[in-house]
């Protein structure tokens, strides 16, 4: 990680709200086709950054990539720190800001306008790096990216092949992931895995592949020991619904990652029922019905300001379902006829 090095005197009675306080360290990053620059006096907090987000392709999207700056504070340990883990964060919005609060301690606040977010974390936060990342960190990140870049964020999962790309959703617990995983290990580029940013005029996806989160089951369909291994010593995490996962850094030569953003040809429904035909298990959805399926799934990204237009241009590259079929490499040979076939 480089660090570029400033200097700054802080002074609690001159500057009680560290207005003129620089932050010791910068970092920057090229992610979701912005330029990202993090800046912090705690060397710890970067370090945060940069394992999220050290080694992955530099996505760019047509047209200038603006900047967005986040600062990132670190306060002294609490006193009664949750045991339990942190608390869930509670969303607010006004006067042109955005705000995330688990505490007085942990909180984000995002001034999309200026393109600039803080994010604050206090020092037994660093004991719980996966929410860190994912609840304050991440949650600048994608912010600033969907309002300062016009994309429509979605929860689902995107793989491809020669920059086309198949969006994944479905409900929590489908398989998605698991295809994802799959779809990795038989020679699909991997975009996301959770969260996925989609350029409505020209379907253009991107994501953030730095992590792969799948359940101790999923291990049964894998069959290469050399990948069980790599899951199995992975670090667990556990969801805020209770779901425990293992979190397998993709960065570490598994398979191959989306080296740009990939062009949408569809997407896929994943569905846990199994399929009547197990050797026909992709069925195309009404183009009538796409809208509302679309919009039941994606309740948060159907009320963005692209939504329009990227679901008119999706029902027009068509939407299909998946179900299940005797092993999982039977729905990745699914997906790369459909990537094949939509040429």
């Amino acid at each position: 990680m480089a660090l570029t090095i400033s200097h700054g005197v802080p002074d609690a009675d001159a500057d009680p709200f560290r207005e003129r306080s620089a932050p010791a360290f910068s970092v920057r990053k090229q992610l979701l086709g912005g330029d990202f620059r993090f800046d912090s006096a705690s060397a710890a907090l970067l370090q945060v950054v940069d394992t999220a987000y050290a080694g992955l392709p530099a996505h760019r999207l047509p047209g200038a990539a603006p900047e967005f700056r986040i600062e990132l504070r670190l306060l002294p340990r609490q006193a009664s720190p949750q045991r339990a883990g942190p608390p869930p964060v509670r969303m607010q919005s006004g006067a042109g800001l955005i705000c995330g609060v688990m505490d007085a301690s942990n909180y984000v606040v995002l001034a999309p306008a200026q393109q600039q977010a803080l994010v604050v974390a206090s020092e037994d936060m660093l004991d719980q790096p996966y929410h860190l990342r994912y609840e304050l960190v991440e949650f600048a990140v994608f912010t600033l990216a969907t309002r300062g870049l016009g994309l429509v964020p979605l929860h689902g999962a995107c793989v491809g092949r020669q920059g086309r790309g198949v969006l994944l959703l479905g409900a929590s617990g489908s398989g998605k992931s698991t295809l994802a995983l799959h779809g990795l290990l038989h020679g699909l580029d991997f975009l996301a895995e959770d969260a996925v940013f989609v350029q409505p005029e020209t379907l253009l996806a991107t994501g953030v592949a730095n992590y792969l989160h799948v359940r101790a089951d999923a291990l049964h369909h894998v069959d290469n020991r050399v990948v069980q291994d790599w899951l199995e010593r992975s670090p667990r995490i556990r969801r805020r619904s209770g779901v425990e996962k293992f979190e397998a850094d993709l960065r570490q030569g598994r398979g191959h990652l989306a080296a740009t953003p990939l062009e949408l040809i569809g997407a896929v429904f994943v569905s846990a029922e199994a399929a009547d035909d197990a050797d026909a298990l992709l069925s195309p959805i009404r183009a009538g019905d796409i809208a509302t399926r679309l919009r039941v799934d994606q309740s948060y990204a159907a009320t963005q300001p692209g939504w329009d237009r990227f679901e008119q241009q999706l029902v027009r590259r068509g939407v299909h379902e998946l179900r299940r079929g005797r092993h999982a490499r039977d729905a990745v040979a699914a997906l790369q006829a459909l990537l094949v076939g939509s040429r």
